[in-house]
């Protein structure tokens, strides 16, 4: 199996696909556009290694092993001998278009080119490329090295060589695979999630119940791990917000329509874990 990876963002997401796959055994180079965007992601790859030692989950050697497996890059062609190239950028269309028409060129015939969008259909991401065959999506959750699940996404040119190469990468970073046949805006997860939030956060704009009260009906009720309002916090409120507004302007369903609360939030910064402060204290 191919075993060489670049992952082309260091933010929450890219960093997370790199540690991962370093300490399966790839070689890693990841690459961001400023030396200050890699210190962070790889500073976060340290501290989250330390963490699984800490915890007895992980032997020191083998986090030192997954480390030296990571170098980074700003220059976009140490891709070009990659196998796999995973795209964690900010999720927005000409932004990916940019970046996929320029790695179209650069990597080798018999790679993959995968994103890690959350909501962007794959066939608009592969439609600016030469081969929208090798396209595909290969959706992590956050935080990586904790969620087990991988959403496996088709284009609609995308190949069945393509698809089966991203499940073979996927799971030898320990992930189990869903396959979206059909790359709607949102594909499966993103739906899901989108639409439970956007009610919850109706029930709790309106007065109906508070956050905390929704979250425990879905945690004792539906038996989930975390309540959608929670889940919004721990995700950003800004990246939910983003990722139903594009399923709601592809779909134009109203149940993707976001609350007003979540722009206000968003506009006062109030976005979840990461600013101390979403519809929780943190």
């Amino acid at each position: 199996m191919a075993r060489k990876l670049a992952v082309i963002g260091a933010g929450l997401m890219g960093s997370g696909i790199a540690q991962v796959s370093a300490q399966a055994g790839w070689d890693v180079v990841l690459r961001d556009i400023t030396g200050d965007a890699l210190r962070r992601g790889t500073d976060g790859i340290e501290a989250s290694l330390e963490r699984f030692v800490a915890k007895g989950k992980l032997e020191a050697h083998d986090a030192d092993a997954a480390l030296a497996r990571i170098t980074t890059t700003t220059d976009l062609e140490a891709a070009a001998d990659a196998d796999v190239v995973i795209e964690a950028v900010f999720e927005k269309l000409d932004i990916k278009h940019d970046l996929f028409r320029t790695l179209d060129k650069l990597v080798k015939d018999d790679a993959i080119l995968a994103s890690n969008t959350s909501a962007i259909p794959i066939t608009k991401i592969a439609a600016i490329t030469e081969h929208p065959e090798r396209v595909v999506g290969v959706h992590f959750f956050s935080p990586v090295p904790m969620m087990k699940l991988c959403e496996l996404v088709r284009g609609y040119k995308t190949s069945d060589e393509t698809l089966a190469t991203a499940r073979e990468f996927a799971e030898s970073t320990g992930k189990t695979c869903i396959v979206v046949n059909r790359d709607v805006a949102g594909f499966v997860t993103t739906r899901l999630i989108s639409a439970l939030v956007v009610e919850a956060a109706k029930l709790c704009e309106s007065g109906v119940a508070t956050a905390e009260d929704i979250d425990l009906a879905c945690k004792l009720g539906f038996g989930h791990a975390m309540g959608p309002l929670a889940t919004a916090d721990l995700t950003g409120v800004d990246i939910l917000l983003h990722a139903t507004s594009n399923i709601y302007t592809e779909t134009q369903d109203e149940k993707f329509a976001p609350p007003e609360l979540m722009r206000r939030m968003v506009d006062a910064g109030d976005i979840g874990r990461k600013s101390g402060q979403g519809f929780y204290s943190h």
